[in-house]
């Protein structure tokens, strides 16, 4: 008797649960892979990231290093263009500034500056952003920073099943990828991640919801948070790209919905000033300007150091200030 398909069951897993299984299983299969960073070994890492993995590769390849983020990625950048595969972890991204000399003058620069004899498959892993009360130096957004450097790819996921993807793209690239991991989703989300390997490419967007009215772009936390402010909004039918990948930008799912939209608003938990939706802005213009028919709205951090911990919410993006954008383009609408 025929019963009917039954579809496999897989598990629901976190971002941090999905990151462990990503790192788990490319080390298992890539021995030239080593991680590296503060606490990375014993205790697993301040947000239990690689916890479990020391005892399974030994402390010869999950190596706990001192208290130095320049130390850490020099000595990756060493490894890389030796053969390795590092995966370095900066605890926060408010600690990525030390090492920014090595990322932006060496690791960005060498695969140029030898004419392409040295690469370097480095991928530096690091969480981001506020939403956890955490304390200065802990809740910043300096995605910019490195977007704006040739030579490094940026990857910031939203969701468990995008990090597990896009993490074993990153560590099997052989150019530097910063991997920034949004720290307010880590344990906010659980969905299906298979068990088996799989890649997301890296420079693709993802249209997680289809809509014709308006485009909304977004990136990291502030998609589940976007998400949840489209679910207000019934009489507005919202198509919600999630990037994904920042450096390299699919500008042509962008451009493509833009076309057919012709209003945007874009989302970032970054400053404004200089931020990444002013890039974003400047390619609309570049290439469906004539599409527009209201002019794109912002919905941004503010130009302060991030108020901490007790403001902290007055300064993040939420429901309201996202709703209020969508519903101001729809009325400035031609």
């Amino acid at each position: 008797m025929f019963l009917g398909y039954r579809r496999k069951i897989m598990p629901r897993l976190n971002m941090v649960e999905a990151i462990n299984l990503a790192l788990k299983q490319e080390m298992e299969k890539d021995k030239s892979i080593i991680l590296i960073g503060e606490d990375v070994g014993e205790d697993g890492g301040v947000f239990r990231v690689t916890d479990g993995l020391a005892a399974l590769y030994g402390n010869e390849r999950v190596i706990d290093s001192p208290l130095a983020e320049s130390g850490i990625v020099g000595t990756c950048i060493g490894m890389a263009a030796g053969g390795m595969k590092p995966v370095a972890e900066i605890q926060f991204e408010g600690f990525v500034f030390p090492a920014i000399d090595q990322l932006i003058c060496h690791a960005s620069r060498l695969r140029h500056r030898s004419r392409g004899r040295y690469t370097v498959p480095l991928v530096v892993r690091c969480p981001i952003g506020g939403g956890i009360r955490a304390l200065e130096h802990h809740s910043e957004s300096p995605e910019t920073y490195f977007i704006h450097t040739p030579g490094i790819k940026v990857v910031m996921p939203s969701t468990p099943y995008d990090a597990k993807g896009l993490l074993i793209s990153a560590m099997r690239d052989p150019n530097p990828v910063i991997f920034f991991e949004p720290k307010r989703v880590y344990r906010a989300i659980k969905e299906e991640v298979p068990e088996e390997e799989y890649m997301i490419p890296l420079g693709k967007a993802k249209i997680v919801k289809p809509g014709n009215d308006v485009t909304l772009i977004t990136y990291g936390a502030s998609l589940k948070i976007s998400l949840e402010a489209v679910q207000h909004m019934s009489d507005i039918d919202v198509e919600v790209i999630d990037l994904r990948t920042l450096s390299p930008l699919d500008t042509e799912t962008i451009i493509s919905s833009v076309k057919k939209t012709g209003k945007v608003v874009i989302v970032q938990e970054a400053q404004r000033n200089n931020g990444f939706a002013a890039e974003i802005i400047a390619r609309i213009n570049e290439k469906a300007l004539y599409s527009l028919e209201s002019p794109i709205e912002r919905v941004t951090g503010y130009d302060v150091v991030v108020p901490l911990p007790r403001h902290e919410d007055m300064y993040l993006v939420n429901q309201a200030r996202i709703i209020n954008a969508i519903e101001k383009v729809m009325k400035n609408a031609i």
